[in-house]
């Protein structure tokens, strides 16, 4: 195993001591390093399962209160932290890459021409800035997707119901339980997963099948639903504590979070078929290739995770990425966080990106400039900054990037 810690670990500062010398008041204990803080530690080989596979991954923790972008340099994986309020689910076509965070959804775009100016030679290949946020309110957004159209969907958990958005409200609900009977901000079902096939929303999951406040908790332990919602209809039932439905590979793929188990579910019968066990509860799932990457979460001791089988039969239960070969079940490497990362909420896979830079605040977001192909060609400068020049990215809606600074 290698052990790495973020960019930048700073020393802990001294130690408080009493200046008279008489014994009046314990020494303060010193400060946590990030090291100690942020610090993880991988097998030897999954810098280099990324670089095969072509991706990197970006995992979410509400509990830390952090993005991790996990991307393979040199041996190790740098772990690079992004710090936002309660950061959940998130979803990714390409271009973008959208996070539900406690009040908001937050859109960031490709913008790889700023990479210039962090760095040159440049050393990331995606720059994901900021480009619009929308105020849903704290509704506890968890998993969300982009569809064929662009639009994005997101899991209302608050309100029981799976959602869009549009530029008047704060969500507008498209589906919800049938046993739901009214939107109230009252978390009946813990509806929490969603999955699309064929570039629209189909499955998803809640933790119960109810239509009370806080209902889901009265059977948490094998309470959990598996619905098509094309079909609405529930295929699969008795599951403990389901998250993250994904269709991949023609085969509809569940973590069991309760028992620390991905497994595969028939769409048609609900047949139920372990895969793979993980050492912890498993929440947050994608793939790349023939690999699953599962998050992995130590669980807190309290009302909402007791009395499953994941917290009475693994009290060694661990927080990170374990990366599993959707053929074997093996587990052929993984990433653990040996700090204050205790609890993973999502995994999302950048195909085709190694080493990339999300950026929501600071110099570079206030001077980094999108504009459509037309208006960017009418760009000049009356006196070129030094050094002269600008960078430029085109994206899918031909809108471009202005970089005063850098150099084209």
């Amino acid at each position: 195993m290698n052990e790495t810690g973020p960019e930048s670990p700073n020393e802990p500062p001294p130690t408080a001591i009493a200046a008279n010398g008489e014994a009046t008041a314990e020494p303060k204990p010193p400060e946590k390093t990030v090291q100690e803080v942020l610090g993880s530690m991988h097998t030897t080989n999954f810098p280099d399962l990324l670089r095969q596979l072509k991706g990197c991954l970006v995992v979410s923790t509400y509990q830390a209160g952090k993005l991790v972008i996990l991307r393979p340099d040199g041996n190790s994986i740098n772990t690079h932290f992004r710090s936002f309020n309660r950061p959940m689910g998130m979803a990714a076509d390409g271009e973008r890459l959208a996070l539900g965070a406690h009040i908001e959804i937050a859109e960031f775009r490709n913008m790889p021409a700023v990479a210039r100016r962090l760095q040159d030679p440049p050393k990331h290949d995606a720059v994901y800035l900021a480009r619009r946020g929308h105020i849903t309110g704290a509704i506890d957004i968890h998993e969300m997707a982009f569809d064929k159209y662009g639009d994005l969907w997101f899991v209302n958990t608050l309100f029981s119901c799976l959602c869009t958005l549009d530029t008047k409200s704060s969500f507008v609900p498209r589906w919800r339980p049938r046993f739901v009977s009214h939107y109230a901000p009252e978390d009946r079902c813990h509806l929490n997963g969603l999955g699309m096939r064929d570039g629209k929303p189909r499955y998803l999951t809640a933790l119960g099948e109810s239509n009370k406040p806080q209902g889901w908790r009265e059977n948490k332990r094998d309470g959990g639903v598996l619905f098509d919602m094309a079909q609405d209809r529930i295929i699969a039932r008795g599951l403990s504590m389901p998250h993250s439905p994904r269709w991949y590979d023609n085969r509809l793929w569940v973590l069991e979070s309760g028992r620390g188990k991905l497994v595969t579910i028939d769409p048609k019968t609900g047949e139920k078929t372990d895969v793979a066990s993980v050492p912890g509860f498993a929440r947050g799932l994608d793939f790349i290739g023939p690999v699953a990457f599962v998050g992995l979460s130590q669980l807190r001791e309290t009302n909402a995770f007791t009395d499953i089988e994941i917290t009475e039969d693994n009290r060694d239960r661990q927080s990170g990425v374990w990366a599993v070969h959707i053929g074997t079940g093996n587990t052929i490497g993984l990433l653990k966080f040996t700090g204050g990362v205790q609890e993973i909420f999502a995994v999302q896979a950048l195909s085709g990106i190694l080493f990339p830079e999300i950026i929501h605040e600071g110099e570079h977001l206030a001077t980094s400039y999108a504009l459509p192909e037309d208006a960017l060609r009418e760009v000049g400068f009356t006196k070129p900054p030094e050094p002269i020049g600008y960078a430029a990215t085109t994206t899918p809606d031909a809108a471009e990037a202005v970089t005063p600074g850098s150099h084209a």
